[in-house]
């Protein structure tokens, strides 16, 4: 069978997230998409912004393709891509799929949210229902690019195949070291020690365990979302800084004594890389995307932390998590870089059409660990030909 070349590929992403969306799957789908371009591919995104489009329900600021199968099926066929990749499951994502089933073209996908947890938490739906529907949406998937080793876990117990082990990066030059806490002037002066949250003010961030916790010094939240207004008032005390733009909010995080992650359920959370490459350390509790990030043991908690601290109390990893040296948490977020990612995905890719077998040169398997993963983002990174 034909191999593919690796350069100067038409690679066609479709995903429902997109700027001017403020969210981690949108940074890591820019950063992607500059990496791959950077390799010498054509990448097409195929977005909501290129159509008709309404708020999602509960979530101001996300708008949602409206009936994009038509137009999909135009841009795609222009774009005649050797390679699809769909990164979500919204309206744009299931409009992918239908186009890739209907001609028998092969496509990856991600899993870069747990939204079965939202559904629940925000609907109570069920999750066996819930993840029911997104094992069908992923079934004919040729490889589901899943962020850690505790959700590739999670999926194959629940059913789903083909999975890959695929980390993220961060941007160490914007998110840049700073070795003492800076003032940042529109914060104004805050009783230090200064706690921060970065995220959206949803129901899956588990918010609330932040905001109630008894801890000195001040409280600074970044970010917006369905659950602001309410907590806005029942926490007046709060510094709500709501959305800056990511040249000012490297500022916010290197403003910080401690950053504090209470979210159960992220497939990831890059926004404690992008924190602990400013400098300053996290407290999280031990489940997947804090135990990807802080941990060296492939998602496992072996008792070694580096940049941060997990425990089951927050108050108390809060407490310890502000004795980490600031110079560990930028060594730790070095280990991790936007350009292995992108080789990563793109050693993941497949041909679109059958008769063409595209070479992939890090084809892991379902269930191997997330160490190998590790390994490779030390090795320096050279383009595939």
């Amino acid at each position: 069978m034909e191999n593919l070349s690796k350069s100067n590929m038409k690679i066609a992403l479709i995903t429902d997230a997109w700027q001017p969306q403020v969210n981690g799957v949108v940074t890591t789908l820019v950063e992607l998409v500059r990496e791959l371009e950077a390799l010498g591919h054509s990448v097409d995104v195929i977005h909501p912004g290129l159509f008709k489009t309404r708020s999602c329900p509960g979530y101001a600021g996300i708008d949602l393709a409206v009936s994009p199968k038509r137009v999909l099926t135009e841009k795609l066929d222009a774009f005649a891509p050797e390679a699809i990749h769909i990164a979500t499951e919204g309206p744009l994502g299931w409009a992918g799929r239908s186009y890739c089933t209907k001609r028998g073209l092969r496509f990856t996908t991600a899993f870069h949210t747990k939204f079965p947890e939202i559904l629940h938490a925000a609907l109570k739906i069920p999750l066996s229902w819930g993840y029911a529907l997104f094992r069908y949406f992923h079934k004919p998937s040729s490889g589901v690019m899943v962020p850690t080793n505790g959700v590739l876990r999670m999926l194959e117990v629940r059913g789903f195949k083909n999975l890959r082990g695929w980390t993220h990066g961060v941007d160490t030059e914007l998110f840049a070291y700073q070795p003492q806490p800076r003032l940042y002037p529109p914060m104004g002066t805050l009783v230090r020690p200064v706690s921060l949250f970065v995220g959206r003010v949803s129901y899956e961030k588990n918010i609330d365990a932040f905001l109630n916790l008894d801890i000195p010094g001040t409280k600074v939240v970044c970010g917006v979302g369905p659950l602001e207004a309410s907590l806005k008032q029942r926490y007046p005390q709060v510094r709500w800084m709501g959305v800056l733009p990511r040249h000012e909010l490297a500022k916010v995080y290197s403003a910080a004594d401690v950053f504090v992650f209470p979210s159960r359920s992220e497939t990831f959370g890059l926004v404690m890389l992008e924190a602990m490459a400013t400098g300053t350390p996290v407290a999280a509790y031990p489940v997947d995307g804090p135990l990807e990030v802080l941990c060296k043991a492939g998602g496992t908690d072996d008792g070694v932390h580096h940049g941060g601290v997990l425990h089951a109390d927050l108050q108390q990893a809060c407490y310890t998590a502000l004795t980490v040296p600031r110079h560990e948490a930028r060594l730790r977020a070095l280990d991790f870089s936007w350009a292995q990612a992108a080789q990563l995905f793109e050693g993941y890719l497949v041909s679109a059409h059958q008769d063409k077998l595209m070479h992939s040169g890090l084809n892991l398997q379902s269930g191997q660990n997330i160490n190998h993963v590790a390994t490779l983002a030390k090795k320096p990174v050279t383009p595939l030909s």
